[in-house]
C-alpha cells in the first residue's frame, strides 16, 4: 500500500473517531461537510452523463435534513418527501423543460446523499435506544458535546456512541478483511462492476463484521448476543459491500475511474464512504425495533 493511502487513512481515522466520540453538533456539522462534498462529487458523475439536476437545490434541502435529524429526529421522515416536491417544483419552473433524468438523479441525490446519512446522525445524536447500562449523560461539551472522563470504562460511555462505534467497527473490519484477503487470497471475480474485487475477499470482510459485531453484542449484553450480533455482523457485512458496488455500477455509468481526488490515495469522498450510505437505516432500526422485540 502507498505511504500516500496510508497517511491519509491514519488521518481520516483519526477525524473520524474525533467527531463519532465526541458527538453533538461537532459530530452534525462534520457529517453535513461530508455529505456536501460528497453530494457534489454526485452530481459530478451525473453532469458526466449530460443529466441537469437540481443540483442546488437539492444540496441545500440536504443539509436541511440532515439539521433536522439532529434537532427533530422523528420530524426527518416527514421533511424528506416535502423536500423532494420542492425539488420537482424547483424543476418545474426551470426555462428549459426538465426531462425525467433530471427528476430522478435530483431525488436520487436527496436520498442518497441526504436522508440516508441523516441516520447516522439519529444513531449517534438522536438516539434514545436503552442499553442496559448504569443512567449516564449523554453530554458533557457545550453543543450537546461529549468527552469520556475515563477511557478504562467503555461501559460507561452513552449507549448511542458505543452502537455507533460498533457498527463502524464492522464496517472498517469488513473493509479491512475485503481488502487485505482479497489482495493475499483472491483469486475469484465477485462482479463485472467493480473488477478488483473478489469472492475471497467479500468472505473475509463478511467474516471480520461477524467477529466484530459477536464481540460488540456480547459486551454490550444484548439480548440473545451470539444470534443478534451475528445477524447484525452478517447484515453490515453484506450491505457495506452492495454499497461499495452501488458507487461503483455509478462511476462505470459515468466513464470515471475515482468519484473525486480530494483524498490522496483514495480518490474522492463517496469512494471512501460509499460502505457507510445504506448501512445506516440498518443499524439504526436494528437496535431501535429489533432489540426492543427481543428484551
Amino acid at each position: 500500500m502507498p505511504w500516500t493511502r496510508i497517511i491519509t487513512t491514519i488521518v481520516a481515522i483519526a477525524i473520524a473517531l474525533a467527531m463519532l466520540i465526541v458527538g453533538g453538533w461537532y459530530f452534525t456539522l462534520g457529517l453535513c461537510l461530508i455529505v456536501f462534498l460528497g453530494q457534489l462529487e454526485y452530481f459530478q458523475l451525473v453532469w458526466a452523463k449530460g443529466i441537469a439536476p437540481a443540483a442546488k437545490t437539492t444540496l441545500v434541502v440536504s443539509q436541511l435534513l440532515l439539521i433536522t435529524a439532529a434537532i427533530a429526529p422523528n420530524l426527518t421522515d416527514a421533511l424528506f418527501p416535502l423536500a423532494g416536491a420542492l425539488i420537482c417544483f424547483y424543476l418545474l419552473f426551470q426555462p428549459k423543460l426538465a426531462t425525467i433524468a433530471d427528476i430522478s438523479t435530483s431525488i436520487l441525490g436527496l436520498f442518497y446523499g441526504g436522508y440516508l446519512p441523516s441516520y447516522w446522525i439519529r444513531l449517534r445524536v438522536g438516539f434514545a435506544h436503552s442499553v442496559p447500562s448504569v443512567n449516564i449523560a449523554s453530554s458533557n461539551l457545550p453543543l450537546m458535546g461529549y468527552w469520556p472522563e475515563s477511557w478504562t470504562e467503555p461501559k460507561l460511555f452513552p449507549p448511542a456512541l458505543m452502537v455507533t462505534f460498533l457498527a463502524f467497527g464492522c464496517i472498517w473490519a469488513a473493509d479491512i478483511g475485503a481488502y487485505v484477503m482479497g489482495k493475499w487470497l483472491g483469486r475469484t471475480r465477485l462482479s463485472d462492476i467493480s473488477p478488483k474485487k473478489t469472492v475471497e475477499g467479500a468472505i473475509f470482510g463478511l467474516l471480520g463484521s461477524i467477529i466484530v459485531a459477536e464481540f460488540g453484542a456480547w459486551y454490550l449484553a444484548w439480548p440473545y448476543w451470539y444470534l443478534t450480533g451475528l445477524l447484525l455482523g452478517a447484515l453490515i457485512g453484506i450491505v457495506s459491500l452492495l454499497g461499495d458496488l452501488t458507487e461503483s455500477m455509478m462511476k462505470r455509468d459515468a466513464g470515471v475511474k475515482d468519484s473525486g481526488q480530494l483524498i490522496p490515495g483514495h480518490g474522492g469522498i463517496l469512494d471512501r464512504t460509499d460502505s457507510y450510505v445504506f448501512t445506516a437505516p440498518l443499524v439504526y432500526y436494528f437496535v431501535t425495533l429489533l432489540l426492543p422485540l427481543l428484551e
